[in-house]
Parts: structure tokens; C-alpha cells; sequence
């Protein structure tokens, strides 16, 4: 199918498919239905997979950081550190030197569920259906498309904070 433009055709006139964000949007939808699947034993979603993957990776990290690598705001990943507090999965420790700071650790449960995690990467990129080549270009060319939208987006709302003022 030939694209008009990244926007769609002039008008309005075309369907959803002549959209490439309508394309960036299904496939996320797609590739968070088999996570959504993949961790439906593990009792866990999409989110606070991420989250936990962050303290895996790390061992522990403040809210701030995690916030910050996960790409969610306070409002989400607040009520989600506190539900994966519940199942014992994580710590929450407000720190003596600062208080406005809480460290994130986990729990030997948050531990051991990585153990049970350990394939999810492996049926996630078999989901995907490209060989590693295709894989690493997809990466490099999503990288750049967040990059430039996250840069468009910061100076759109400049502009609307000057305009503002």
C-alpha cells in the first residue's frame, strides 16, 4: 500500500492503515497482548514487569530513577509499587538523610520471580517474527522515532508555556 504521507492523505479521506502512527499503535497493542499473555501465570502486568525488570537489572533504585526509566508518571507507578509491596514482591524505604527520597529493594519473592521470568525475552522477540538483524534495525529506527518525538513534543509545549505567558 502507498503512503501519502506519515499523517495520512490530505483531507482525511483515507483509512487508519495510510497512518504510520496508526501502524506504531497497533503493533504496540499487538506486542503487549502476547506480554499481557506471558505474564498472566506470573501475575503480573505490563507495567510492573518493567519495574521489576529496572530492579533486576539495578537491585534497587529510588522511585525518581524508576520513574524516570520506565517512562511512567508518579500517578502510575505510585499505586503499582505499592500493589507489588502487597505481594511481597518489593520494598518501599524512605530514606533517613532525605525523606522525600523512598529506595526500592527487593524481596527475596521479587528475586526469586526473575528466575521464573528469565524466558520472556526470548518468546517476546520470537513474537515479533524478525531475525536479529531486523530486530537490532527495528531498535535503532524506534530509538530515533522516540528521540524526535520526544523532542518535538518538549518544544511544542514551550512554545505553548510562551504563548501562555
Amino acid at each position: 500500500m502507498k503512503r501519502v504521507s506519515s499523517e495520512g492523505p490530505p483531507g482525511g479521506r483515507g483509512t487508519l492503515a495510510d497512518f504510520r502512527c496508526f501502524d506504531l499503535y497497533s503493533a504496540s497493542r499487538a506486542i503487549t497482548g502476547v506480554y499481557r499473555h506471558v505474564l498472566e501465570p506470573l501475575h503480573l502486568t505490563y507495567p510492573q514487569y518493567l519495574v521489576l525488570t529496572v530492579l533486576w537489572r539495578r537491585g534497587s533504585a529510588t522511585v525518581g530513577e524508576i520513574i524516570d526509566e520506565v517512562q511512567l508518571d508518579y500517578g502510575t507507578v505510585s499505586p503499582l509499587l505499592k500493589r507489588l509491596e502487597t505481594r511481597g514482591l518489593v520494598e518501599r524505604r524512605r530514606r533517613l538523610d532525605d525523606e522525600r527520597a523512598v529506595d526500592i529493594t527487593l524481596t527475596d519473592g521479587g528475586q526469586a520471580l526473575q528466575e521464573l521470568a528469565v524466558g520472556l525475552p526470548v518468546v517476546i522477540n520470537e513474537a515479533f517474527g524478525l531475525d536479529r538483524g531486523d530486530l537490532d534495525e527495528l531498535e535503532r529506527l524506534l530509538t530515533t522515532v522516540r528521540a524526535s518525538a520526544v523532542g518535538r513534543s518538549a518544544r511544542m509545549a514551550a512554545r505553548e508555556t510562551i504563548g501562555a505567558v
